[in-house]
């Protein structure tokens, strides 16, 4: 009901989560197992070209499939477990069971050391799968906890939360790492130890956000329709695109710049390592002020966005989004080129993502009551632009035997992104949404 919508501690609630999973995204995804991965695979097997379930593939390559290979479960999960939780009312208890698979799947990557090269990416799968499954369902709260008006500062303090959170994970991590001799430990178990405290983390601050947010109302039905409800959802909500055109010239935009962005935040760290050759302590330290211009870039464009209105903002970001790939495949080639390419990165970063996400909430039907429906076919979309993203990007390397012909192809999905974003149109900001 609208009097349930803008209760402090259930939004502050919602925000916390994403202090609690960010250190996933830095840790795991952005920094420290990118390099230790790298590591100990060419350590162990003596090269970069590794063996795994009976082929040789390069390292990289291979971690940049995987990364495809999880995003395309969730794609084709999610819409079941959506339609199961929508009809139980069981939405809180998925997020809680996606986020243990991804904590304990962190935790696990504890004993990972490059001899077992398949125990570890798939544990790295595992958390990857807990940790955008879990944002399906919490994406979804956002409509259910807030009025309109609320969306994109409500949503860049949640990322920009995230950011802080995960920053003091990763300086506590950087200290282990650069100084591993103080505590009486290796470098590798300094990394493996991140991997555990990342777990942890995101477990236990977890807890903070479940305690608070809302549990929902079953709906009822034969576990049938529950099983297929969320693919006829989805079907359903594709056949309303053809009323809802700017809907749907937003998804074709978003569907073609989350290629390139996702692929960009997965694949940097393994960029600066492959092509710029820096040192490990560079590139942690490097993305660490990556993420601390995140915080303000998120808040400086829900500013722009509150004053130009979001088509322009999105405009803008995407605009350097383009100059950033253009820089990486021809100008970056010392470490400074790759400080000053991160730092643009980390503006722009937080900020597509968070707009977009509050973008799309305002497109959605006034009169829908099934803002789940919409908000699974949005991750969907970004689930399987990350699939073509990251497998196109390792493709062109297996391919061209160069990341930066790879880094070209992500300013192509900008570029044609922003062709379908001119078409778009946003509603004046409504006064509030009713929900179930």
């Amino acid at each position: 009901m609208e009097k349930s919508l803008n209760q402090p501690k259930v939004l502050n609630a919602w925000c916390m989560y994403d202090w609690a999973n960010s250190v996933y995204a830095l840790v795991i995804k952005s920094t420290i197992f990118p390099i230790y991965y790298a590591n100990v695979t060419s350590g162990y097997h003596g090269s970069d070209m590794i063996p795994f379930l009976g082929f040789t593939i390069k390292n990289t390559v291979l971690y940049s499939w995987s990364w495809a290979f999880s995003f395309l479960v969730v794609a084709l999960i999610i819409p079941l477990l959506s339609g199961i939780a929508d009809y139980r009312g069981t939405k809180k208890r998925f997020m809680e069971a996606f986020t243990l698979l991804g904590g304990i799947s962190c935790i696990a990557l504890f004993f990972f050391d490059g001899s077992n090269v398949e125990y570890g990416i798939f544990m790295s799968v595992l958390a990857s799968i807990g940790y955008t499954g879990s944002l399906v369902f919490y994406n979804a709260f956002l409509p259910e906890i807030a009025t309109e008006d609320k969306y994109d500062m409500l949503s860049a303090k949640g990322f920009s939360l995230g950011y802080v959170g995960s920053l003091i994970l990763l300086i506590l991590n950087l200290a282990l790492l650069t100084t591993p001799e103080t505590f009486g430990i290796t470098k590798g178990l300094a990394s493996k130890l991140a991997f555990l405290m990342v777990g942890v983390w995101w477990i236990g601050f977890a807890q903070l956000s479940f305690r608070r947010l809302p549990k929902g109302s079953p709906v009822g039905g034969t576990l049938r329709e529950n099983m297929t409800k969320g693919y006829r959802e989805l079907l359903g909500v594709y056949r309303n695109l053809r009323h809802l055109p700017y809907m749907r010239y937003f998804l074709l935009s978003f569907f073609l710049y989350s290629m390139g962005i996702q692929t960009t935040m997965y694949m940097a760290t393994i960029f600066g390592k492959t092509e710029i050759h820096m040192e490990d302590n560079n590139l942690i330290v490097t993305i660490l002020i990556l993420q601390a211009v995140a915080i303000a870039g998120s808040y400086l464009f829900a500013w722009m966005s509150g004053r130009r209105g979001n088509k322009p903002a999105l405009y803008v970001q995407l605009i350097i989004w383009i100059g950033i790939c253009f820089s990486a495949t021809f100008l970056v080639y010392t470490s400074n080129d790759f400080y000053f390419l991160a730092v643009t990165v980390g503006l722009v970063m937080g900020g597509l993502q968070s707009l977009s996400r509050s973008s799309f909430s305002k497109l959605i039907p006034e009169n829908t009551d099934d803002y789940a429906s919409y908000f699974s076919f949005y991750d969907v979309s970004e689930k399987i632009a990350t699939v073509v993203g990251t497998f196109s990007y390792g493709l062109i390397e297996q391919l061209t035997g160069s990341m930066r012909n790879s880094a070209m192809v992500l300013g192509v999905y900008f570029v044609l992104g922003m062709f379908f974003l001119i078409r778009v149109k946003f509603p004046r900001v409504r006064q509030a949404l009713t929900t179930s």
